[in-house]
Parts: structure tokens; sequence; C-alpha cells
């Protein structure tokens, strides 16, 4: 077996799709740093199950697939086929190829196959088990992986031979049983707690069963009454309504005659109605012209009074005459008015010449006050100023002053600070040197004591360990030795022999036994034998011929059924046995079939004394052939009779066999010796553990007292040591802090002192400015004192010519207004002449019009009298016709509201009626609702129609009772009820299902009862089949153990000449949980611990410990990632020798940059990345190479 193909898909740098063909031998990858060799192991190790993402190198799962670069995308799965060559049928699969595929998907899902046929993963880690490749992968030895195997602990290295040795998968099988045993546990602890509660319930349950029993017998009785009261409510309900139904009948016949004398007057009032609407249109028609009449007549009325009056008024104004002034008169006033108003024009224009000269004086004045306020204004100013800048002055000159104080007082505690931050930090420098002595002398008297403690750890640990396996092995011991003799006990029982063959055995005359029982079978041969033998495996052996004959005879008496008998007293060879022999013989010599491939039948068996001769006749001539191909070799070539290890059998003339879903019986006799064997080979192994049990446990309880005492010690050192560190710790803060506050002072100090010397010199630049403006005030407050008497002056000169202007403004005003007053009065005395003139000219003209007018106004109080008296007459006349058209109408209306009045009479009638008609209906719906309730309970509590009921349980049925029928009275039956509803009230809570219940019950427990059973059975077979397992684990596991330590000790002398190393147990007694320490010293050295060895020593002692088991247990093939990397030349030359003898058992690929270990290979595989984040792979065969 070994690797043929490796075909990678989108994994990690493998972006296309790129096959490896790998040939028996070494085969070599190599490539620069980076370009993807250990991608590579990481396939291999990721196809055949690696679930540590950490030993893929990555972060998370989905790092496997292709990630993409610059130039190409992200793929969205990776995918990897491994196939493996399995022509020597070393996977236990009928294949001679098998292709393991393993396909990851972005999204997280995952995807496994086996020739393409979906699998899980536990499929393919139990198919390379048997090869000694598991999930601890030590087949894979990745970067990194040869400092893990000596870093680990010693229980994590026994994991690598229990690999190589193939029992993980026994361990699985353990395990599995062990979590059967596990859930099956709490099922027997849930049963048992169930039968235990249901024998608890049963008693109660009964009592109430019993009291449900009565409460059954009156609750009947109860029923019968109920129902009988029930029948009489539905049949009294059932009468009421039929009486209901005929007085609907009733009330209907009158709703409709009631109806028909509504529709009557209906149509009496609609009749009269129209005829008073046919009269309305001429009595409206007679109301109109009457009104219209009174309005004309009210209209002349006016008209004459409005005449009359205007006679009067016009009359009136002819009488009326005018007076006033004459015209010549008003003419008169007006040439007067106009002397004046031009004596006063005059005056007007003498005092706009002052007024004018009065401006100009006060303009003048007014522009030399405001020259001589300005200068004044400037002047003060000037002086506001001054003394603005004196202040300034002054207040910068204090506050500078009072700055240098501030920072001569702040410089002072600066340099007070200082010292003492200056002191605290050589006091903590002188403290912290003497506490650091102090600590490395503690340290370095104390290391003992802490070595000694890590002693007793260790030892307490392993003591722990030691107690732990011995129970674990003691209690596998005791589990295999019960699954050991569980499976004897299951395989004997299926060898019991059944019908005839037991028959004969119990009252056959003169069987000895059965011919089974009596062979030794090679193992692997035993289907093929019982095929050869052609059912005489089942036989019983007789000792002659006429114990045979009354044999059969008496179980042809008994109807025993078939029956087989081999006969031991029978002569020698006879000639067909003889030529048989022969035949095979020729056979044989024609063919030379391998020892593996087809052997004789007798030669693979033993058989007892007594019928060593009856074998031999029966397998005379027999052969037995590993496969249908060499039995029909050996058929051609003359052998009578060839059967197969699958059961076929071929002879020249006839062939049987094919699928047999049992085992043969010789393979369950065979088994059934072995587990008897191992059953008390695990019996003498649990007494054995008991005895070292009780020694390790001893050994713990010595560790524990001694690791508490250096315990004590070393926690006591410790306490000290920590309360002084952290002192120390304390002592450094302050410190540090000390010498922080020491720069920040000097520098805090520095920049105080530059600010002194620039305040000072400021101060002195301000007081010479000072005394500088302090000089000549003086004369510059004479020249502000002369400002403001010029300016007096002046204000007092510009108010005097304010006054006269006002004086002059208001004579010229009063002027105006005496002359606007008279202005245009002589014009408009003249037009007033013109006017008076005008008016007497009109009044005359509209005498004349007046008295015209007169005239025609009585003319038309004259007509208008005329038309009134005619107006009235004819008023009357229509007043008259339209008192006797309302009369009519009158009496119209009476007679409409008397047809009304009836009208409504019988509405009202008609809507009680109706009223009436509601409230039967509503009696008639509770009559039914209520039937219908009563129905619904016999239906519901009685499970009745209401006829069957009434029919049934009536008042009119009688009422069967032990003395005769009675009829049926409602008291005694109300009575009757009463009394059993007392009964069931004193009967209590009635459980009304505890009949059933207390029946399911016991049932129940009786089935429980058997499951109990049922359970402690397969407990009891499970606990038998994990001490077997353990028990096979052991052997094997010890065996292992052995072998490899014997290979550790040859590989590492001839890695290390004249080094020594070894294997040590840390428990012998316990191989399931023992651990392997590795010592290892190497020449001329005296340490033995690995972590004083040098970085080579360290890896060729782990490649020592893995070829020490690729050697004792060999695997199909080794993947290695640059283990040679930290080795010299000469250690390197050691390396690849034992590389060349690993090619003779196993297939080994190295990932390598060792041109000495390239040498090797039989072939070579370039790796490259020839684009950026892509891998691509050249292969070349060396042997293609050779010179010819």
């Amino acid at each position: 077996m070994h690797l043929k193909t490796l075909t990678l898909r989108g994994f990690k740098s493998f972006a296309s799709a790129t096959t490896m063909r790998f040939e028996p031998g070494i085969n070599c990858v190599v490539g620069p740093n980076g370009s993807g060799k250990s991608n590579v192991v990481d396939a291999l190790a990721w196809v055949m199950g690696e679930q540590g993402v950490k030993t893929l190198r990555g972060s998370a799962m989905a790092d496997v697939i292709f990630a993409g670069t610059s130039k190409r995308p992200a793929l969205g799965r990776a995918e990897v086929a491994l196939t493996i060559d399995n022509a020597d049928s070393a996977l236990p699969i009928d294949y001679t190829e098998v292709t393991i595929s393993r396909t990851l998907f972005r999204s997280g899902g995952s995807e496994y196959a086996i020739n393409g046929t979906s699998c899980r993963l536990l499929d393919i880690q139990e198919l390379l088990s048997d090869t000694g490749m598991g999930r601890e992968m030590h087949v894979v030895i990745g970067q990194g992986r040869l400092d893990a195997v000596l870093t680990a602990n010693p229980e994590d290295r026994r994991g690598f031979i229990e690999e190589a040795a193939g029992v993980l998968k026994h361990r699985r099988r353990k395990e599995k049983a062990l979590r059967k045993l596990e859930s099956m546990q709490g099922s027997f602890t849930r049963i048992e707690d169930l039968t235990t509660e249901l024998r608890r319930q049963l008693g109660p349950l009964a009592k109430q069963a019993e009291a449900a029993r009565r409460a059954q017998i009156i609750q009947a009785d109860a029923r019968d009454a109920r129902s009988r009261l029930l029948a009489d409510d539905l049949a009294q309900q059932q009468a009421r309504v039929q009486a209901e139904h005929v007085d609907a009948e009733k009330l209907a016949q009158q709703q409709a005659e009631n109806a028909r004398q509504v529709e009557a007057a209906r149509e009496r009032v609609a009749a009269l109605e129209e005829a008073a609407a046919q009269a309305s249109p001429e009595l409206a028609r007679l109301t109109e012209q009457w009104e219209r009449l009174t309005s004309l007549e009210e209209r002349f009325r006016s008209l004459g009074q409005v005449a009359a009056e205007r006679v009067r008024s016009l009359q009136a104004a002819t009488t009326a005459r005018s007076h006033g002034e004459t015209p010549e008169e008003i003419r008169q006033r007006a040439a007067e008015a106009q002397q004046q108003e031009d004596s006063l024009a005059e005056e007007v224009t003498a005092s706009q010449d002052r007024l004018t000269q009065a401006i100009a004086e006060r303009e003048k004045l007014e522009a030399h006050e405001r020259t001589v306020e300005r200068e004044l204004a400037e002047l003060n100013r000037a002086a506001a100023d001054r003394r603005e800048d004196a202040a300034r002055l002054l207040g910068q000159i204090q506050t500078v002053t009072t700055r240098i104080e501030s920072l001569g007082e702040e410089a002072e505690r600066v340099a007070t600070s200082l010292e003492a931050a200056r002191a605290r930090a050589n006091n903590a420098a002188t403290e912290c040197a003497r506490l650091e002595e102090d600590i490395v002398a503690a340290s370095d008297t104390d290391d003992v004591l802490a070595i000694t403690h890590e002693e007793t750890s260790r030892e307490l640990a392993a003591a722990q360990r030691a107690v732990a396996q011995a129970r674990d092995a003691q209690q596998e011991a005791r589990e295999q030795a019960a699954a050991w003799n569980a499976k004897a006990d299951a395989l004997g029982l299926s060898l019991v022999p059944e019908d005839a063959t037991a028959w004969a055995l119990e009252s056959g005359p003169r069987i000895t036994g059965v011919l089974r029982e009596q062979l030794r079978v090679d193992q692997g041969w035993e289907t093929a034998l019982e095929a050869a033998l052609a059912g005489a495996a089942t036989a019983v052996v007789g000792k002659d011929l006429d114990a045979a004959v009354d044999t059969l005879r008496a179980a042809r008496e008994a109807a025993a059924g078939h029956l087989e008998i081999v006969i031991t007293s029978a002569g020698g060879a006879d000639e067909r046995e003889e030529e048989n022999t022969r035949a095979l013989a020729e056979a044989w010599k024609h063919v030379q079939p391998d020892v593996d491939a087809a052997v004789v039948a007798l030669s693979v068996l033993e058989a007892q004394p007594g019928i060593q001769s009856a074998v031999n006749h029966l397998l005379a001539g027999a052969a037995l052939a590993a496969d249908l191909v060499t039995a029909r070799k050996l058929i051609d070539a003359g052998a009578p009779l060839v059967a197969t290890r699958q059961g076929d059998v071929l002879t020249a003339y006839r062939a049987w066999g094919g699928e047999n879903s049992q085992a043969s019986l010789l393979a369950r006799q065979s088994a059934y010796e072995e587990a008897l064997g191992q059953a008390q080979e695990a019996a003498q192994t649990a007494q054995s553990l008991a005895r070292s049990l009780a020694e390790a446990e001893s050994r713990l309880a010595e560790a524990e007292a001694e690791n508490e005492r250096t315990g004590a010690e070393l926690a006591a050192r410790d306490s000290k040591l920590a309360a002084t560190t952290a002192q120390l710790g304390a002592l450094r803060q302050t410190l540090a802090n000390a010498s922080e506050e020491v720069t920040r002072s000097e520098e805090r100090q520095e920049r105080l002192l530059s600010e002194l010397e620039e305040r000072r010199a400021a101060l002195l630049g301000l007081q010479a400015r000072q005394e500088v403006a302090s000089t000549g005030p003086e004369a510059f407050e004479e020249r502000v004192q002369e400002a403001g008497k010029q300016r007096d002056e002046a204000h007092q000169k510009t108010r005097t010519a304010r006054q006269a202007e006002t004086e002059a403004r208001l004579h010229l005003r009063t002027r105006e207004e005496r002359l606007r007053a008279i202005a245009g009065r002589g014009e408009s005395l003249r037009r007033q002449a013109a006017a008076v003139e005008e008016r007497i000219r009109r009044e005359e003209q509209a005498a004349q019009r007046r008295a015209v007018a007169a005239q025609s106004a009585s003319e038309v109080g004259v007509w208008a009298q005329r038309a009134l008296s005619a107006a009235g007459a004819l008023r009357t006349q229509v007043g008259e016709k339209r008192a006797a058209a309302d009369s009519s109408r009158s009496a119209r209306e009476t007679e409409i509201s008397a047809a009304r009045r009836h009208l409504d009479e019988l509405q009202s009638a008609q809507r009680e009626l109706a009223d009436l008609g509601h409230r039967r209906e509503l009696a008639r719906a509770e009559l039914r609702l209520r039937f219908e309730q009563l129905s619904a309970q016999a239906l519901e509590e009685l499970g009745m129609e209401a006829e069957g009921l009434i029919e049934e349980y009536g008042p009119l049925a009688m009422i069967p009772t032990e003395d005769g029928e009675v009829p049926y009275v409602r008291e005694e039956q109300e009575r009757r009820l009463a009394r059993a509803e007392r009964d069931l009230a004193r009967l209590g809570k009635i459980n009304p299902l505890a009949l059933e219940e207390h029946a399911a019950l016991e049932e129940r427990q009786r089935y429980l009862a058997g499951q109990l059973m049922d359970l402690r059975k397969s407990r009891d077979d499970l606990l038998q089949i994990v001490r077997d397992l353990d028990e096979h684990i052991e052997d094997v596991l010890r065996s292992a153990l052995a072998d490899v330590a014997d290979r550790f000790t040859e590989v590492f002398a001839r890695l290390f000449p004249g080094g020594e190393g070894r294997l040590v147990l840390t428990d012998p007694d316990s191989p399931l949980t023992t651990g392997i320490e590795i010592e290892a010293r190497p020449a001329g050295k005296r340490v033995k611990r690995l972590s004083l060895l040098s970085g080579g020593e360290r890896s060729l002692t782990a490649i020592a410990f893995l070829v020490a088991i690729f050697m004792a247990r060999p695997s199909p093939f080794y993947v290695m990632d640059e283990v040679e990397a930290a080795l010299d030349d000469v250690n390197l030359s050691r390396l690849i020798e034992i590389f060349k003898e690993l090619q003779h058992s196993s297939q080994l690929l190295i990932i390598t940059h060792q041109k000495r270990t390239m040498e090797i290979a039989d072939t070579l595989y370039g790796v490259a990345m020839r684009e950026e984040g892509l891998t691509s792979v050249v292969s070349q065969r060396m042997r293609d190479m050779a010179p010819q």
C-alpha cells in the first residue's frame, strides 16, 4: 500500500487543479521558501481528517480555501483528493485503489467521500486506523512537530504509539460502549424510579377504584332519576311551545284585519287631501287680488296726500321775499378792503429784509462759537489722554512689580521642593539597591527548596496518575473479563446443538459427541474447511455403523429431523480415497500454488485420534484456496474438490456457494475457545492489578505528605519574597516619582528665573515712560482755561443774535398773517355783489315755475281721490269672494283632520298588534331556546335526543322497580335524585378514571419490570465487551511499547554513536494509562534531561523516537516536513541511512532543502510560485535521469 496521487483544487496557494503522482520509495518535494511546499503536507493531513486549525497553520478552517490575488479572485471551496494503492488489501475495502476526498465550502459546509461515495469523517478514520494512521497523525511530521514531540507530556507520547499500533479503533469502540453504558444507566435509574413510584401509587389507586365502582351504581340511579325529570321538563316545554303556536295564528288573523282597515282609512285621507289641493289655487288667486287692490288703495291715498302737500308748499314759497345788502353797498366795501391789503404788503417786505440781516449775523456768531468749542474739546481730549496714559503706566508698573514679587516667592518654593525631591530620590535609590540585593540573595539560597518542591510535585502527580491509571486499569481488566465472558456465553449459545443433533447427543445410542468439538482448524480457513466437509461439520460422532443405524432409526421414530453421523470405526483408506489423494497431488504439482493461495485441507486441522480416519476419508483429495481463481486452476489441473475462504466449493461436475450472512460454525467454535482463554487471562490480570493499586495508593499517601511539607516551606518563602518584592515595587515607584519631580522642578525653576529677568527689564522701561509723562502740566492748564473763557463769550453773542432773529421772525409772521387775513377780500366782495344780482333774477323765474307746479299738483290730487274710491269698491267685492272660499277650505280641513285621526287610531292599533306579535315571538323564541337548552342538556349529560328521551323516560312511561312498574311521580323522582346526590357527596371526591388507571398501572408495572431485566442483561453484555476490548488493547499496546522501546535504543545508538537512549514507562504495570519519558545521553555528556540538549540533538532525539515507532509498527507511508533542517552533515548522513532503511517497508514523502536528501530520492517534485500567490509543481523520476 502506498500513496498514488494527490489532487488539490483551491487549497491554499493551489488555485488551479494540481495532481502530484507519487512513487513507492522516497519522494522529495523541494523549492524556495514560501513557495507552498508545506501546503502539500497540510493537504495530506487535511484530507485524512485533520481538524486542528493550528495544525494547518491557520486561524479558521476557511483559511485553507484560496483567498485570491490581485489578478485572480478568491475561490468558494477547497477540495483535496488522495488516491491510495490498495493492491495488498491493507485497507479493509474491496478495491485495489481507494480515493479519499474532502471538500470545504466557504459557507462552512464540508463533505467527505470514499471512491466518490459520500461518507462521514468517522468512516475515513476507521478505514485508515487499521494501517496505523489515526487522529494523532503521527505519520505526518510537520514543521515544529519534532519539538512538540519532546515537549509533549508522557501520556501524549503514548498516544503516538497507540495510533501506530492500531489501538485507537478499539478505544473508540470502548468509548462508544461506555457512552452506551452511561446513557443506559440513566434509563436504568429512571425505570427503577418509575417502578418504585408505580408500586407506591397502586395502593391508594386500588381504594379509589373501589370507590369508583360504588359511585358507578349510585350514578346510574341518579342518571335514571335525572333522565325522567329532564324528560318531564322537555314534555312540558314542548306543550307550551305548541300552545304558543296556536296563539300566534290568532294574532296573525287580527293583524291582517287591522291592515285592511288601515289601508281603507289611508285611501280616504288621500281623497280628501286631493280635493283640498284642487280648491287651493282659486283661494290663492282671490287672496292675491285682494292684496293687490289693498296695495293700490294705499298708493292712491298717499298720492292725494302728497299732491295736497305740494300745493301748500308752492303757495308758501311764492309769498316769501328775500332781504339783505344791495350790490352797490357791497362794491363800496370792496374798495376799502383793497387799500388796506396794499399797505400790509409793504410792511411784510420791510420785515423780511430785517429777518435776513438777523439770520446772517446769527450764522456768523454760531460758526465762531463752533470754532472755539472745537479748540476747547481738543485741549480737553489732550488732557484726558495725558491723565489716562499716566494711570495706565502706573497700573502696568504695579502689575509688573507684583508679578516680580510672586515669581521670586515661587522660585524660592521651587528650589525648596527641588531639594526635597532630590533627597527622596537618593533615599529611594539606596533602599531599592538594598532590597534588590536581599531578593537576589533569597532567590539564590531558595532555589534548592523550589527544585525540591517541584520534584515532590512531579512525584505526587506521577503517584496520582499511577493510582488513577491503576484504578482505570483494574476497572478495564474487570470489564474486559466480563466482556470476554459475555462474548464466550453468546458464542456458546450460538454453538448449542439444535433439532436432531441435540436429540442425538441426548438420546442417540453410542453417540460420542459433535465432530466440530473434536477438530482444531488454523485461523482463516474455518469457512473453507466447513464448506469442504459439505455439512459434516454439524455431524455427531458414532462409534460404528450399528450405532449409526440405530440412531437414525430412533431419530425417525422420534421425528427429530435430519441427522448427520460420522462413523469412527470404519476401515482403512479405500481406493476412492487413495485416488482422490493422488489426483490432488498431481494437480498440486502442476499448479504449484503459493502457501497463502492454497493448502491441502488435511494440513490446516488437527483431529482427535479417534476420528482421524473418518476426517481423512471426508477430506481426501480436498484442497482449500484463497479465491475462486486459484480454485479454478486446481480443478482444471485435476483436483477432486476445492473450497475457498468465502465458502464456495468447486468440483469437476458441481459447484455451490454464494453469499452467507452467518459466520461459519467452525469459525464460531474457534472464536468461542479464544474468548474463554481471553476471559481467564483478563480475570488473572484484574487480580494482579488490584495488588498494584494497593501499592500505588500507599505511594500516593507518602507523596502527598512530602509535597505538602515542601509546599508549606515554599509558600512561607514565597510569602516573604512577595512582601519584599511588593516593598521594592513601592520604592521603585517612589524613586520614579521623585525623579520625575526633580526633572519638573528643575524645568520650572529655569522658566521662573527667565521670566523674572524679563519682568524686571519691562519694569525699568515703564518707569522711564512715567517720568517723561509727568513734565510741563501748568502751561497746558492755562491754555485750557483761556479757551473756556472764549467759548463762553462766543456763546453769549450767539444767544443774543438768536433772540434778535426770533423777534424779526415774529414781526414778519404777524404782518404775513394780517396780510393773508385781508388778502382777496375786495375781490370777494365784488364777486358777492355780482352773485346778489344773479340770485334776484333767479328768484323771479322760480316764482313763475312754482305757480305752474301748484296748478298741476291740484289736478293730480283730484284724480287720486277718484282712483281711491274705485279701488275701495273693487277690494270690497274681492274680499267677499275670498271669505266664502276660505270658509269652504276650513270645512274641508276639519273633515281631513277627522279622517287622519281615524287613520292614526288604526295605525296605533296596528303598532300595538305588532308589538304584541314581537312579544309573542320573543316568548316563543324563549320557549324554543329553553326547549333547545333542555335538549342540549339531555344530549350533553345523557347522550340522548329529546324525542328519544321523552319516549323512553317521559311522564307517560312506566317506571320499572323491584316490585313491578309504577307510574311517574315528579316528587318521588326528585327525592330519588336528591338521595343519590347525597350518597355521592358522602363518598367524597371520586376519580372516574381510577379503574382504568389501576389496570393501566398494573400493566405498566409488569412491562417496566421486563424492561428492567432487559437493561440489566444489556448492561452486563456491554461491560463484558468493554473488558474484552481493554484486554485486547493492553496486549497490543504492551507488545507495541516493548517493540518501540527496543527500536528506540537501536536507532538512538545509530544516530548518537557512543550515546545511550531509552524509553521509560511512568507506570509499567498499567500500559493502558502509562506515560513515556524519553532519556537521552549523547556520547561524552552526562545530562539526560531533554531541555539541556542542543537544537540538533533535540531534533535527532525526536526523530529517533518517531523512527522507532515507524520501525516497530510500520505504516504504509510517512510525510516529513524539513525534519533534517537543524542537522549538520554528519548527523544528516546518519539520518539518510535511516531513510534508506525505512523506504523498504514504507513510502516516504520528504519536504527538504538539503541536497544530500534530494540525492537519495526516487522522485523529485519542484514547487515554485511563478505567479503571485499561485503554486505550480513539476516532477521528475530520478531513474529516468540515470545514465544508461
